[in-house]
């Protein structure tokens, strides 16, 4: 780790006896996917259990849009019910980060979980029952993404404890191509079910799989907070803490600065129904706007597949820098191009630069914190990796009603090159920073 920018050395062991931090790989292994991880049992159960919960959360993602629309037939409500669900996971994300630093992050972990999971037994109950409520579905909705808010600052936070720091990256891709394979498996499967077994079995299939989740956190060590760390309460002051502690850290400030800037001027995402049926209808508007949504994700899983190829790079920084400045340019490609399939691969290419991007960024939050500061810094992540896209919705959904959906795409993109590389320039504690 560049010592100038630490905020700290961790006191966990980083790598067991007699075990390479980077053990020489051969021929196509050099490519694929980083496993390395994976010998570590407690990832590995926790990272199983993102195998089901990944396909089984978005069933429920599905579900509730689709369930909302058949009672009202208004997109509107469709749109009110995510802003229901988007601001209880905002708050409680942020006091979830100062939770996890205070408590055992397992059991804290097994709580938010179950609470989870029965709020998916509930939306089951009141889709089978026939309730046909907005406001049941709202509040079930609220409690679930509180729950989620709660839930995620613990869960990453707790990676750093369950391997070295040296296979943080390859720990995060592993993490991450699961959650970008539901991503595209998830809504598929959905569509595939609701004629099969109906809408309100997807909301038992997402409780049942909850259940392997819940199983496999009660077998992970205990987390709690590290000998030496101050006895504290999680409150507004602790939050205000984890803020402050980001401030002072240029590396940490900046790399929640690099994902802003590239979701916030670069996700395209709200002028692909206008693409789809302006500059692609040609092609079919249906299958335009599929391939358009499904192209980010499917390229995110391409590149955590060969993760292998990045993953044991050091220098963290600089790989931050050259994936934002990769998915900038790959989007304002995707905006030059009238061919369909050549816009689609453009994107896929994007989706691969942010799997880069994610990793490191992912990386650095858990390296350049102290054990004490990681769950605040994951609650922070949380809320920005939630909260950028939709910015970035109204953002792109305005300029592409003043300017066209493609120059507000293309002007995007190169801004999220500019702005990427300015800082870069400006501000060099990012592009120093290494393990």
């Amino acid at each position: 780790m560049d010592t100038s920018e630490s905020t700290g050395s961790n006191t966990e062991p980083q790598t067991p006896p007699g075990d390479p931090a980077r053990p020489v790989r051969h021929g196509w292994r050099r490519w694929a996917m980083d496993t390395r991880p994976l010998r570590r049992p407690a990832y590995r159960r926790l990272w199983s259990s993102t195998i089901v919960t990944a396909v089984g959360s978005q069933l429920t993602a599905v579900a509730v849009p689709k369930q909302i629309y058949d009672i009202t037939g208004s997109s509107a409500w469709v749109g009110y019910a995510s802003l229901a669900g988007l601001l209880p996971m905002v708050a409680f994300a942020l006091w979830g980060g100062a939770v996890a630093d205070t408590v055992d992050r397992r059991r804290l972990l097994l709580i938010t979980n179950c609470g989870i999971a029965v709020t998916s037994l509930l939306f089951w109950l009141q889709a089978v029952t026939g309730l046909d409520s907005v406001v049941a579905l709202m509040a079930l909705l609220a409690v679930q993404q509180a729950f989620f808010g709660l839930n995620s600052p613990a869960r990453n936070a707790s990676i750093a404890r369950l391997v070295p720091e040296v296979e943080l990256p390859a720990a995060n891709a592993l993490g991450s191509t699961v959650m970008q394979t539901g991503l595209v498996a998830g809504p598929l499967l959905a569509g595939a079910l609701i004629p099969v077994i109906g809408l309100p079995s997807l909301y038992l299939v997402d409780a049942v799989a909850l259940c392997v989740t819940v199983w496999a956190v009660a077998r992970l060590p205990a987390l709690p907070p590290l000998a030496g760390s101050a006895a504290r309460r999680a409150g507004v002051r602790e939050i205000a803490a984890g803020f402050r502690y980001i401030a002072r850290h240029k590396v940490l400030l900046l790399s929640f600065l690099a994902d802003i800037i590239a979701m916030v001027f670069g996700m395209p995402r709200a002028l692909f129904p206008q693409l789809a049926a302006q500059t692609y209808a040609s092609y079919g508007e249906g299958l335009a706007l599929g391939l358009l949504f499904a192209a980010i994700p499917v390229g995110a899983v391409v590149g955590g597949l060969f993760s292998g190829t990045f993953s044991r790079a050091r220098r963290h920084g600089l790989m931050v820098i050259g994936a934002v400045t990769a998915w900038g340019a790959a989007v304002a490609g995707f905006g030059l191009r009238r061919n369909l399939w050549i816009a689609v691969a453009f994107l896929a290419a994007a989706g691969v630069a942010d799997m880069v991007s994610m990793v490191f960024r992912g990386a650095i939050l858990l390296s350049a914190a102290t054990d004490e500061m990681r769950g605040r810094m994951q609650g922070v992540f949380t809320v920005v990796v939630a909260g950028g896209p939709r910015l970035a919705d109204v953002l792109h959904g305005t300029a592409g009603s003043a300017f066209g959906p493609r120059a507000a795409v293309v002007g995007g993109g190169l801004l999220v090159v500019a702005l990427i590389l300015g800082l870069a320039a400006t501000v060099p504690a990012l592009r120093r920073y290494r393990v």
